[in-house]
């Protein structure tokens, strides 16, 4: 599978923009779910344990996952065999699934609790969203210019006068 390089790159700002949302959302659904779980802040633990600046660092790698998730998804997404809209949420949906087993490694307790399953489940319908369509509108080809014709252009360079009166 060969890589366009622009295409990857604008599927990595909508990534990085996905995640971003994700983050922001995140004392919303906290609420809403009653389980206070934040994502950057585990994150940041697993690489900076003890360290006050855990949960900045936490949040800047879940921004950058996200983008190497917006990039692949980029590459990924024309090929998949369902409608543009469902692409994104698909997609992050079938990561969340695929990745939650490895919760029971990092943090069990959030492993065994439902209420984290399902916030996690929102957090990538979420991200999955923001990503698909982000990516879709950054990745829609411009439309084709229309080829000019001697009717719109005079010599002159101005315009046809009478192409100018004939349309409305």
């Amino acid at each position: 599978m060969a890589f366009d390089r622009t295409r990857t790159l604008r599927g990595a700002l909508a990534g990085s923009v996905g995640a971003a949302v994700w983050l922001a959302q995140q004392p919303l659904d906290r609420r809403a779910f009653a389980f206070d779980h934040d994502d950057a802040e585990l994150l940041g633990r697993l690489v900076a344990r003890g360290r006050p600046e855990a949960a900045a660092l936490g949040a800047l790698l879940h921004v950058q996952n996200g983008a190497l998730f917006g990039a692949l998804y980029a590459n990924l997404a024309p090929s998949l065999p369902v409608p543009p809209v469902l692409r994104g949420p698909l997609v992050a949906m079938l990561e969340h699934l695929a990745t939650w087993p490895a919760m029971a490694l990092v943090e069990p307790a959030l492993w065994r609790s439902g209420r984290a399953f399902g916030q996690s489940a929102w957090r990538h319908l979420v991200f999955g969203l923001v990503v698909g369509e982000l990516e879709r509108r950054l990745n829609t080809p411009v439309a084709e210019l229309e080829p000019v014709t001697e009717a719109t252009v005079a010599s002159n360079g101005h315009g046809s006068a009478a192409h100018l009166v004939g349309t409305s």
